[in-house]
């Protein structure tokens, strides 16, 4: 039997030297830029066909592990679940193929301030609903919340990325995210690990995690996660060790997950008898649930970005690039406009708060990263708001909150 390969097309090739030609002048741009990357324009065929906001989605992708807590009475095995609750998120959320083995884009859309995305999910948990929002543009921050009334559970959080250079391309996610539980009034704390890109030389990207991320409850349980990559003699990618101990015995785990969070992992208990293994890849997502972009707010990212996406789809470069700048040049002058007036724009669903109680107790002093503006950032969800809102858009209100300008986005399409 032959194996019949279709021929390339020069076109093809050619395109394929532009692109690697385009990369490495970018990795050589950003090796000496000094600052946050997150400011910077990537090539357009680096692009996702998505924004940053929409990453909010992973949290709740598992709806029923989501709420899966709440049906535990043990606060220890709550805080098993809420960790396997969490490793569900980060495989689909770090990989660098699709479902159908198709290699992603990794570099997802800039948000611009104030693009929101709403949705949910329907499944056998009930209704899970999320509300996401750009709060801040410099330095970049998205807020979100996620909740299901049927089981009492919430996810607020807010998360800002800041990229820089050292040997790769390095993520800091600031920020953190609260689970709260209703039927045990209990908080969990939860931080996310860092980031880095390998395979930029050869330009087979992919997301690598490292370093550590906690889950603290209010019940006195913590969970540390560690992260690690291949080595050059040892070790797999995508490679975690997690465990579960009583707050001041950290010598004494009660639980220990090790594995890989792309694949599979152990569960054993203090003995080391192992008591489960679970299968990620195996884990059925629920499909997320999204206005038709015709109906959708201008500030929503899918229908704000609608041309871009095409653009990346029909892989139109140019497209791509002119579509873009009408959005950022859009953005600009709103900016200006509003800095002439006197005006800040006034956030959609969140405020940006100076103290967090829950945090403040919570949070593990000496591990987490602080120094900067990205730190003293805090923003919650703000239900009066939302509850207005949503009251305003059935009684066919467009935006309660921006009589002049009600998109950032379009407004300026008739003058370009």
């Amino acid at each position: 039997m032959s194996l019949h390969l279709a021929p390339v097309k020069c076109d093809d090739k050619r395109e394929e030297q532009q692109h690697k030609l385009a990369w490495f002048q970018f990795i050589k741009s950003i090796a000496t830029f000094k600052g946050d990357l997150t400011s910077l324009t990537a090539p357009p065929f680096l692009l996702a066909p998505q924004s940053i906001v929409e990453y909010s989605t992973y949290w709740a992708e598992h709806p029923s592990l989501l709420v899966s807590p709440a049906r535990e009475q043990c606060a220890q095995k709550r805080a098993l679940r809420v960790l396997q609750w969490f490793l569900s998120t980060l495989r689909h959320q770090h990989a660098s193929k699709d479902e159908n083995g198709k290699r992603k884009r990794m570099k997802p859309l800039n948000p611009f301030l104030g693009e929101i995305f709403l949705g949910k999910w329907q499944d056998d948990a009930g209704t899970t609903q999320l509300v996401t929002e750009q709060v801040s543009h410099h330095p970049p921050a998205t807020a979100f919340k996620i909740w299901n009334d049927a089981h009492g559970v919430r996810l607020e959080g807010h998360v800002a990325p800041k990229a820089y250079f050292s040997s790769t391309i390095n993520i800091e996610r600031k920020g953190y995210s609260i689970l709260h539980i209703d039927k045990y009034d209990e908080e969990h704390w939860i931080t996310m690990p860092k980031a880095h890109v390998e395979g930029i030389v050869t330009l087979q990207i992919a997301p690598e995690l490292s370093g550590m991320s906690y889950i603290h409850s209010s019940s006195g349980y913590t969970s540390r996660i560690h992260y690690s990559s291949k080595g050059w003699l040892k070790g797999k990618s995508n490679s975690f060790t997690a465990t579960i101990y009583p707050d001041n015995d950290e010598d004494n785990p009660i639980y220990v997950l090790e594995g890989r969070w792309c694949d599979s992992y152990t569960i054993k208990n203090s003995k080391g008898e192992l008591l489960d293994t679970v299968d990620l890849a195996s884990l059925r997502r629920t499909p997320l649930q999204v206005a038709p972009i015709e109906s959708q707010h201008p500030l929503e990212s899918r229908r704000a970005w609608k041309h871009v996406v095409d653009a990346i789809h029909t892989n139109d470069i140019f497209a791509v690039g002119h579509e873009k700048s009408k959005i950022e040049n859009a953005q600009r002058v709103l900016r200006r406009r509003e800095k002439a007036a006197g005006e800040t724009w006034t956030r959609r669903y969140f405020n940006q708060v100076e103290k967090d109680p829950v945090a403040e107790k919570l949070s593990i002093k000496g591990k987490t990263v602080s120094g900067d503006h990205h730190d003293t950032m805090i923003w919650k969800f703000d239900d009066e708001k939302y509850r207005r809102t949503v009251e305003d858009q059935r009684n066919g209100i467009k935006s309660p909150t921006h009589s002049r300008f009600d998109s950032g986005v379009g407004f300026l399409e008739s003058e370009m």
